[in-house]
Order: structure tokens, then C-alpha cells, then sequence
């Protein structure tokens, strides 16, 4: 199993509208590295979900639900993909950036090295940690 983070605006879709929902397609990535990410997750990943912008915070976790398949919001024959993601659990705490880059643990997380990226891989050891920092 691999572990990610995906960003999203809260005012444009937020946890509680993806919790509301029971899930989305993770649709409209538009960059390659990104959309590489997409195409390397599986069924059963579990993803942080960080609301980016006004929040900075990590406040859920969800699961890859469905691998990578085109996205439904692009030309048709582009090289886009989406995945299916599905809510598992709030964060008892939102862990924010500021917790995020003041915790050694963290030191190479991708999402402080790439912060522009809108969907990153995150390290097992990395991910448990931040896991640790929601439940205080």
C-alpha cells in the first residue's frame, strides 16, 4: 500500500462536501507529474486530504477507491486521468502547515518540497506522523 496527499480549496470542494458526498472523482488535475501520481495509485491507497489556500491544514484521510481511469472533465483523448477517492475519517485535529513544517519527522515531505503539486506521494513513516499530530 502507498500513501498520498491530495490539495483541495475548501471553498471549492471541502471535506465536508467529500464526506457529504461519500466520494468523488478526483477530476481537472492538469499537470503531468501530478497526473503520474494519479496513475500510480491503487485501490486501497490511503490519501490525506489537505485543504489548501485558506486552511492549510490536513484534515482528513480518504482511500483510492478505484484506479486511474480518464477524466470525465477533459477533451476526449487527452492524456488526463482521475481516480475514484472515498472518505474514511476526519482527523480528530486538523494538523496545519505550520505543525506540518515544524515537526523533524517531516522534514522532506513532499508537500513542503512541491508545495505548487496538487497530488503528492507521501512516505509511510511520514504519513503515520502526521496521523500522530491530528490525534493530539
Amino acid at each position: 500500500m502507498k500513501h498520498w496527499l491530495v490539495k483541495s480549496e475548501p471553498e471549492a470542494y471541502s471535506w465536508t462536501t467529500f464526506v457529504a458526498e461519500d466520494g468523488t472523482a478526483w477530476t481537472g488535475v492538469r499537470n503531468y507529474q501530478a497526473r503520474n501520481n494519479l496513475n500510480l495509485m491503487r485501490p486501497g491507497d490511503l490519501v490525506l486530504f489537505y485543504h489548501s489556500v485558506s486552511e492549510k491544514a490536513v484534515v482528513g484521510i480518504a482511500e483510492v477507491a478505484a484506479l486511474a481511469a480518464p477524466d470525465t472533465t477533459a477533451e476526449a483523448g487527452s492524456p488526463w486521468v482521475a481516480v475514484h477517492l472515498r472518505p474514511v475519517q476526519s482527523l480528530p485535529r486538523p494538523v496545519s502547515l505550520a505543525q506540518l513544517k515544524a515537526d523533524a519527522r517531516l522534514g522532506e515531505l513532499a508537500l513542503l518540497r512541491q508545495s505548487r503539486l496538487s497530488v503528492l506521494p507521501v512516505r509511510p513513516e511520514e504519513f503515520d506522523a502526521v496521523l500522530a499530530l491530528g490525534a493530539k
